[in-house]
């Protein structure tokens, strides 16, 4: 069945059954997904996506179903569904109608860039990967490219509508060096100008090589060098914790901190998914607003939460356009500022650690940001301004109001970054923590 007409037969149907609003988003797509292992491709696969997303509310009781594939009986029993869900959830504090259509979006942002996801081409990126890796003294490279593209229909009951394609490449990779040594690093883009999968694989592989035969690490507080994946995981974190939804559950540091400093003065976090081009960018939320700019923090000041309609009420504001129906969220993080070459940050470090990527990132208190995180391939020593060597296991272990006021000086190169421990897309810069907290995994 056509995506428009199903998205118009699923929201009409939901107010039939009794909805006082409704939304329905169908998405098409297709993707294709290179493994390589060992310097080697392993698997090239293709798979293609049907699927459309209902959600409904009943005044404060709400639910939301997804499903694969559009048939039209499926959809219906679909709708059903979440109807009666809603009907059974438990009901919110406030009530906010979804906003009021119909409205006009960027066409810069409803079209995607044409990358090129021809078979041949994405095979020769991934070789292309491999060889700057192995060149800068890695042995074996693993890990995974995918290039998606496809379109998303959105209707709302509130007369929102908006049709808006995709288009990105992305390849995350992992270089192995004996004695011990890896590296890891990405490159994503929504622009085939923007895809550098020569650079991702000759920083893993200069990781790998500079890791070699680590000693044990003493745990103290450091001067730490982030690399762009570890900031990026951290910075993630900080917009993910600026939604009003988290805030509100008592999930969230960033409560109660409206105004007030959180960070150093040099810090500046943007939610920007207005810039066209960029992996994260999108014309409209989940209610169908227009999507905007938002100043999360400048210069270390909490400027706003995140809102949809429904935390916006509760918090006697405006929505900023970030639903998430019942959480909202960044799209896509941009940190701001910066300027000091990669070589400059380390020279001015006498003793302290680059920290080049990490995992499992956990917290102690969510309302206080007490957290730990592993970190994860290279952990190289800086001594007198040059790297001495690498080190091991080592945790993070420290708060994340600390750790945010603690920026002493930020890259000037930026990198988007998006993995596995990042969903929402980070340009992020590498970034020098003074007293950072590193304690023995335990």
């Amino acid at each position: 069945m056509d995506p428009e007409k199903l998205t118009q037969r699923a929201v009409s149907r939901a107010l039939s059954l009794g909805a006082t609003d409704a939304v329905a988003e169908v998405y098409v797509g297709r993707e294709r997904r290179i493994k390589f292992v060992n310097n080697e491709i392993a698997v090239f696969e293709e798979r293609f996506e049907r699927s459309i997303s209902i959600f409904a509310a009943i005044k404060e009781r709400r639910a939301e179903v997804s499903i694969d594939g559009l048939n039209a009986k499926r959809v219906d029993e679909a709708v059903e569904q979440v109807v009666r869900l809603a009907k059974l959830g438990e009901p919110a504090d406030v009530y906010a109608p979804l906003p009021r259509g119909p409205f006009k979006y960027d066409e810069k942002l409803l079209k995607a860039h044409r990358i090129r996801g021809d078979p041949e081409k994405l095979v020769d990126a991934v070789e292309a990967a491999i060889n700057a890796a192995l060149a800068e003294g890695a042995e074996r490279v693993s890990g995974t490219l995918i290039y998606s593209t496809g379109k998303t229909w959105l209707r709302t009951s509130g007369e929102a509508y908006g049709v808006a394609e995709d288009s990105s490449i992305e390849i995350s990779l992992r270089a192995l060096a004996s004695g011990g040594g890896s590296g890891h690093f990405v490159s994503i883009a929504a622009r085939k100008e923007d895809f550098n999968p020569e650079e991702a694989g000759k920083i893993a592989g200069e990781y790998a090589r500079l890791s070699k035969n680590p000693v044990e690490g003493e745990p103290g507080e450091y001067e730490v060098l982030l690399g762009p994946m570890t900031f990026a995981n951290i910075i993630e974190e900080v917009g993910e914790a600026a939604s009003a939804f988290h805030v509100d559950s008592g999930l969230s540091f960033l409560k109660d901190k409206l105004g007030r400093e959180v960070a150093s003065k040099i810090f500046t976090l943007v939610d920007d998914p207005t810039i066209p081009g960029t992996y994260g960018a999108s014309p409209f939320d989940d209610e169908g607003v227009p999507t905007r700019r938002n100043v999360i923090i400048e210069n270390g000041i909490l400027k706003t939460y995140l809102h949809n309609s429904t935390t916006a009420k509760k918090f006697n504001t405006e929505t900023t356009a970030n639903a998430g129906l019942i959480v909202p969220q960044p799209f896509n993080l941009v940190i701001e500022g910066g300027g000091e070459s990669l070589e400059k940050l380390i020279s001015d470090i006498d003793d302290g650690i680059y920290i080049t990527n990490d995992w499992y990132l956990r917290y102690h208190n969510y309302q206080t940001g007490d957290f730990s995180t592993i970190p994860r391939d290279a952990i190289l020593r800086i001594r007198k301004g040059g790297i001495d060597g690498a080190v091991k296991n080592l945790r993070i272990s420290d708060n994340m109001i600390k750790l945010l006021k603690n920026i002493r000086k930020l890259g000037e190169k930026k990198y988007w970054i998006s993995w596995w421990e990042v969903e929402t897309p980070v340009k992020a810069p590498h970034a020098v923590i003074s007293n950072l907290n590193l304690t023995k995994p335990g």
